[in-house]
C-alpha cells in the first residue's frame, strides 16, 4: 500500500507541476535520464518517476487528477501513520 501511495503522490505532484515535468522530460537525452531528472524535480524515487513517465495525456484532465488525488488520500487514511 505504501508503494501505491508513493506512486499516487508522484502523479499528483507531476500534474500540479506539469509544465516543469514536461520540460525536464523534453530536455532529457533518453528515458533513463528523464526518470532520474523527474525524480530529482519531484523528490520521488524511481517507481514514482516511472509512473509519471508512463502517464497518458488524458490523465491530466481535471477529473482524472481529482480521482487520483482522492485515491491518494484514501490510501493515506488506511496507513496507521498516514504516510
Amino acid at each position: 500500500m505504501r508503494q501505491q501511495l508513493m506512486v499516487h503522490e508522484a502523479l499528483v505532484q507531476a500534474m500540479d507541476r506539469r509544465d516543469e515535468v514536461f520540460q525536464v522530460i523534453e530536455d532529457s537525452q533518453d528515458v533513463d535520464e528523464a526518470i532520474r531528472r523527474v525524480g530529482q524535480l519531484l523528490g520521488v524515487g524511481e517507481l514514482g518517476s516511472r509512473a509519471v513517465l508512463n502517464l497518458q495525456a488524458k490523465t491530466f484532465t481535471r477529473d482524472q487528477r481529482q480521482a487520483i488525488a482522492s485515491y491518494e488520500e484514501e490510501l493515506r487514511s488506511r496507513l496507521p501513520d498516514g504516510r
